[in-house]
């Protein structure tokens, strides 16, 4: 007879594979071991959904010492004390960073086009710009958009712990503003990544589009395109961040100036090239 699972994370699921094994580790405990077939059953399918991201981060390489000093230090601060005492000009948490995975998945993209200009908006602690940083040539360059001063000093403070932290260049405010400054300096970019003010994915989408902050050829990586699951959930059972990326999903698959896949990878990344 097999156990019945006990949870071993203390953050709080996120992810769509994330709240499938909560919501199958809960019904474990429901259901007990009667009757046994079931009960097979059910932990069989909890083993599958518990098992891949541990598998995934054994098979994918190890983050440097300065991203996982960097992983470390997001953790360890009091968000939500942060926000209340308005240490931070909005609400965040530590399951905003991006990760391993994800972090070793942008830094492969970066190598894989040979970029050498980044943009990011929504940078938080910056755990993904340094990721992407470290694959950047030594004359490479990547503007990172944050609008929290906090997080940014937190971001600024382990660029200057590491080598590639001289690539780096934050862009402090509303990043739609950041945006139109940067079109206006006839600034654009091989690869951009998204991850940020869910219901401004639209205008951001447009903006790199209507100018040429995202030129022919360019690439642009967003991230939540699954946001817990929402987008493909009924309307009925979405947040207003989970129609927003609805929309934005729609938008792109239907914006013939782009061709798009949307990869399962955590919250969702979906890949975009314009044409």
């Amino acid at each position: 007879m097999t156990a019945t699972p006990q949870s071993q994370s203390d953050t709080r699921p996120v992810t769509p594979l994330g709240i499938l094994t909560e919501q199958l580790e809960m019904l474990l405990q429901q259901v007990g071991t009667e009757p046994p077939e079931l009960h097979d059953r059910l932990y069989r399918a909890w083993q599958l959904a518990a098992g891949l991201d541990p598998y995934l981060q054994t098979c994918t390489s190890p983050e440097s010492a300065d991203l996982a000093v960097l992983a470390q230090r997001t953790a360890a601060e009091a968000w939500n004390q942060h926000f209340s005492t308005g240490t931070t000009i909005r609400p965040l948490e530590q399951e905003m960073l991006s990760g391993h995975i994800e972090g070793q998945a942008l830094k492969m993209f970066i190598h894989m086009i040979q970029a050498r200009r980044v943009l990011e908006i929504g940078m938080f602690t910056g755990y993904s710009a340094l990721a992407m940083a470290e694959a950047l040539p030594a004359d490479g360059k990547l503007i990172a958009c944050e609008v929290d001063p906090y997080a940014a000093a937190i971001a600024q403070a382990s660029f200057q712990s590491s080598p590639h932290g001289v690539k780096i260049q934050i862009e402090l405010g509303a990043a739609l503003e950041t945006l139109c400054r940067l079109a206006d300096a006839g600034e654009s970019f091989n690869f951009v990544f998204i991850d940020a003010d869910k219901r401004e994915y639209i205008a951001y989408f447009q903006t790199l589009l209507s100018t040429n902050l995202l030129p022919s050829g360019g690439f642009l990586a967003v991230d939540n395109t699954l946001l817990q699951g929402q987008p493909y959930l009924p309307p009925e059972q979405r947040s207003r961040n989970g129609e927003a990326i609805a929309q934005f999903n729609r938008l792109v698959a239907e914006d013939p100036r782009v061709e798009q896949v949307l990869l399962p990878l955590r919250d969702g990344l979906t890949l975009i090239r314009r044409i």
